[in-house]
């Protein structure tokens, strides 16, 4: 296979969302595991949309998942020029005068408020889908020349009639679509910007990108961008497009729909453990030839085959995304979890808290969030005891009592007062749970009493004596 490079282009319009960061990954492991180059880029000439700090975040947060671009504009190869496209404007221009000098191209002079006019009668006469036409405009010689010298234009590329522009798709195989449904399109806008099929294929070739994996919604950009690299005689990459992830309803994720969380800073902050989340965005459209789910970043690479990219839907499931980070919570070394909740309490504690909470957490908040029980113990707690119930924390106080505080006791206490009421499961731990810890839910039972200290769990079992 011929020296692989691929590239993941973002504008730099916001966070790093999932769809994203999962194009992102595959062009990485595919770069990987062919012994290949990644590239980051910067589409970032839609100035309007652009986000102070756009760039910034991109990378900070792929680093963050352990994506690592080998060239970006921070780590620059000269020989492929420069990684943002506001710094190459000029060279856009130049390949768009070579066009319009070999007859692929021309200068459309049609203003907006012409363009919507002939969308109208277009519209009128029944035509479905807008389809540019270069002898509509009927405007003067002088009003021509008047509009050329003021710049009032935009380009557009000179498409073949009944020409199929077809594609051996690396996801979906052979892909065509006729010109006579594209229609010529703009390729430098009317303020002197390119555009993004245009800016593209110029990057891409320059740089000499093999592979574009991307998103299905490319599919419809990607026989134009085949027309300009017929017009300019280069050899295009090999395109894959990914399927869409869809939400547990079986819709597309939007940016707009404010029930899931969707970018990755949000994981970030949240704690979850970013090599989980490296793992599960790996199987949201491909699976392993052994089925294997639990994988390193080097497994993955080794591993990473195109031919098993899947044609079929993702479905974005935040639970299994919880089981995925928690699988990787439980192997963190306590000491780095303990730097990051800021406990006040002692070494010693600290590790049996960490060790005994981080088994059931998905994310480092979670971790956190279950020191307040500790830090500002309740008084009182509002949960209905039944008799039997009772029964059960007044046996369990008196055999905590007759013994040392130490976790192995306090399970043996539960143990006894197993024994001695013939009761077991949710009957015997509930109320010892909520009588001592003032919860209802927690991890390993003796732990989490034991880390209360003795004279909180003693002064609360009192009241039941």
């Amino acid at each position: 296979m011929k020296n692989i490079r691929t590239r993941y282009a973002p504008s730099p319009t916001g966070f790093l969302h999932i769809g994203g960061a999962r194009t992102a990954l595959f062009n990485y492991l595919f770069a990987k595991h062919f012994g290949g180059t990644f590239i980051f880029r910067l589409e970032d000439t839609d100035v309007a949309r652009n986000v102070m700090g756009g760039e910034e975040s991109q990378l900070n947060n792929l680093a963050w998942l352990g994506i690592i671009p080998d060239e970006s504009p921070l780590k620059p190869n000269k020989k492929y020029g420069n990684y943002r496209q506001s710094e190459k404007l000029e060279i856009y221009q130049e390949f768009a005068q070579k066009l319009i000098n070999k007859g692929f191209a021309y200068k459309a002079y049609d203003n907006s408020e012409e363009l919507e006019l002939q969308h109208k009668q277009q519209e009128v006469n029944g035509v479905a889908s807008f389809r540019y036409d270069p002898n509509w405009l009927q405007i003067s010689n002088e009003e021509k020349q008047r509009r050329d010298a003021n710049k009032e234009y935009s380009i557009r590329l000179k498409l073949k009639k009944n020409t199929v522009y077809g594609w051996e798709d690396l996801v979906r195989g052979w892909i065509e679509v006729n010109s006579d449904d594209i229609g010529d399109f703009v390729i430098i806008k009317s303020d002197g910007y390119p555009t993004y099929n245009f800016a593209v294929v110029v990057d891409d070739h320059q740089m000499e990108i093999s592979h574009v994996l991307r998103g299905e919604e490319h599919i419809t950009n990607t026989p134009k961008q085949l027309a300009i690299y017929e017009s300019l005689n280069w050899t295009p990459p090999v395109f894959g497009h990914l399927t869409i992830i869809t939400n547990m309803e079986g819709k597309k994720l939007s940016k707009r729909d404010k029930t899931l969380k969707q970018f990755i800073e949000d994981y970030k902050n949240d704690g979850y453990h970013p090599h989980a989340i490296f793992n599960f965005l790996s199987l949201l459209g491909w699976t392993s030839k052994d089925s294997q789910e639990i994988m390193s970043h080097e497994e993955l690479i080794e591993k990473f085959d195109p031919e098993r990219l899947s044609k079929s839907p993702s479905k974005f499931d935040i639970v299994k995304m919880d089981w995925f980070s928690k699988q990787y919570i439980k192997k963190l070394d306590n000491e780095v979890i303990i730097k990051k909740i800021n406990s006040p309490f002692n070494t010693e504690w600290n590790n049996l808290f960490v060790e005994t909470y981080k088994q059931s957490a998905s994310t480092i908040s979670e971790i956190k969030n279950n020191l307040n029980i500790y830090i500002n113990p309740k008084t009182s707690h509002n949960f209905e005891i039944t008799e039997i119930a009772k029964n059960v924390i007044q046996i369990f106080s008196k055999e905590l009592t007759m013994s040392e505080f130490t976790i192995e006791n306090i399970q043996k206490s539960i143990e006894n007062t197993k024994q001695e009421l013939n009761i077991k499961g949710k009957d015997l731990f509930m109320p010892i749970r909520i009588a001592t810890t003032f919860e209802e839910h927690g991890p390993e039972l003796a732990k989490a009493i034991f880390l209360f200290g003795k004279e909180i769990v003693l002064e609360r079992l009192k009241k039941w004596n």
